[in-house]
């Protein structure tokens, strides 16, 4: 089999034919090696160019995203999307930045100041509330980006870096804050449940924090709580507000 170019690959990511990560058979998530190799090295062997969008000028080694209308893509000005990610029809971006190797599928709205980062994964019918950072990932290679499962709602100012997998259908308060080593606990029982770096399918989260021990004495510590799961009677569209009521928490 003919071996093919990182041009060939760019593409691919850019079309959607190809993903830097995505589930296995066995259900896993995996990363693509091979295609956050080539975008690494597509930033050394692209020199920077003079970009003109109208009246907007960029100087970038990576061109913009093109053709939304053909693409059946909303992007309302000035958003930002980067050639080599894949955006589906149906999406809605608001004034937003995706980065290269980033995966948005249909039906997901990526609200006002949102950032998607470089390869992270994010699924069918999610909303990116406005000012949400999702962090990218290229290095090292084998390190999975973050994932954001279908019919998730994240709110506003949440930050989701360092791999971190929210799972189907979860709700995310304002203000969330999870990396790859905050703690996340389940306080929806008699006792607590910890997770790290996961928050399970029809989760509600809210932030949180506990008590930790240091020489100089004892401090808060940020974590995030889930508080209870998603209605099955809530439908997928219901706002962040009426999934906290749910579970009678106001913000």
């Amino acid at each position: 089999m003919q071996e093919r170019s990182s041009e060939d690959i760019i593409e691919s990511l850019d079309k959607g034919l190809i993903r830097v990560a995505e589930i296995s058979e066995s259900g896993e998530w995996v990363v693509n090696q091979e295609a956050k190799q080539v975008i690494l090295s597509y930033f050394q062997s692209h020199p920077s160019e003079k970009i003109q969008a109208g009246d907007l000028e960029y100087f970038d080694k990576i061109p913009l995203k093109k053709d939304f209308e053909n693409k059946g893509i909303r992007v309302v000005s000035p958003a930002t999307i980067r050639y080599g990610s894949y955006v589906a029809p149906g999406v809605i971006l608001m004034p937003c930045f995706i980065n290269i190797g980033a995966y948005v599928d249909s039906g997901t709205m990526v609200d006002t100041w949102a950032t998607v980062g470089s390869c992270a994964q994010v699924g069918k019918n999610v909303h990116l509330s406005g000012g949400v950072g999702i962090g990218g990932v290229l290095e090292p290679l084998q390190a999975k980006p973050v994932i954001i499962e279908d019919g998730c709602f994240i709110g506003s100012r949440c930050i989701l870096v360092e791999g971190v997998h929210i799972g189907k259908e979860a709700v995310l308060g304002a203000n969330v804050v999870i990396t790859g080593s905050s703690k996340i606990m389940d306080v929806s029982g008699l006792e607590p449940v910890e997770y790290v770096g996961y928050i399970p399918a029809r989760s509600v989260v809210i932030p949180g924090a506990y008590t930790k021990k240091f020489p100089a004495g004892d401090y808060q510590v940020p974590c995030a709580l889930i508080i209870g799961k998603r209605k099955e009677s809530t439908d997928l569209k219901t706002s962040l507000n009426q999934a906290l009521r749910d579970h009678n928490i106001t913000f």
